[in-house]
């Protein structure tokens, strides 16, 4: 009889064992990393004092997206670019990139000209230190879905930005990237929800009356 307990205990465990490792499996395939957004150049010719020339109003700016996710892609909506001056919020102007589907473990570097029609020349010439420097704000959203497999989730989304500082040469000074941090949580609680639903799954595959 000690000999037949036994083997219940050991059964038990095997299928606890398994059922922990299942629900790491599927932890493991549906948590998702939100992509990293970040300004990886920058550049009004217009505030570049060594040309002593204001005619070239267009800002030039490149943006760097990653996809981090191993085994999923990402499906991006329109995302759209806000710029502003940080101190005053005077809006500057605005872009949007079409949407677009990024692969696993990708990269894409998105590039936007806002020309002189839609660049506030007067807030920017007005905003610009004495020694030539000058600050815009960059905010970008955006909705995204992650494919997992064959299955694609609701849209989550997006919203991120950063100050970013020009020199008298009308580049970022910063000569890295500018990253543009999250403003919500939403997709990290998106994650915490799956969590939440593995571990109900487990308690009804070990409850199962």
């Amino acid at each position: 009889m000690g000999s037949s307990g036994g083997g219940c205990c050991q059964c038990c465990f095997s299928f606890i064992f398994t059922v922990g490792l299942t629900a790491l499996f599927m932890w493991l395939s549906l948590r998702t990393s939100k992509p990293s957004c970040s300004i990886q150049y920058f550049y009004l010719p217009a505030l570049n004092k060594t040309l002593n020339d204001t005619g070239n109003r267009t800002l030039y700016v490149s943006l760097s997206l990653k996809n981090g996710n191993k085994d999923k892609g990402i499906y991006y909506d329109n995302v759209n670019l806000n710029f502003s001056l940080p101190n005053t919020s005077k809006p500057v102007g605005n872009a949007s990139i079409p949407k677009f589907y990024q692969g696993h473990k990708k990269r894409a570097l998105k590039k936007v000209d806002l020309g002189s029609d839609k660049l506030n020349w007067t807030a920017v010439s007005g905003s610009v230190y004495p020694n030539g420097s000058t600050y815009f704000r960059v905010d970008l959203e955006t909705k995204v879905r992650f494919k997992i497999i064959f299955w694609r989730t609701k849209r989550h989304k997006l919203k991120v930005g950063a100050d970013v500082e020009v020199n008298a040469s009308g580049t970022k000074v910063n000569k890295k990237d500018v990253k543009l941090s999250a403003a919500d949580h939403q997709l990290a609680s998106y994650s915490g929800q799956l969590w939440v639903l593995l571990n109900f799954l487990v308690f009804i595959l070990l409850n199962p009356w």
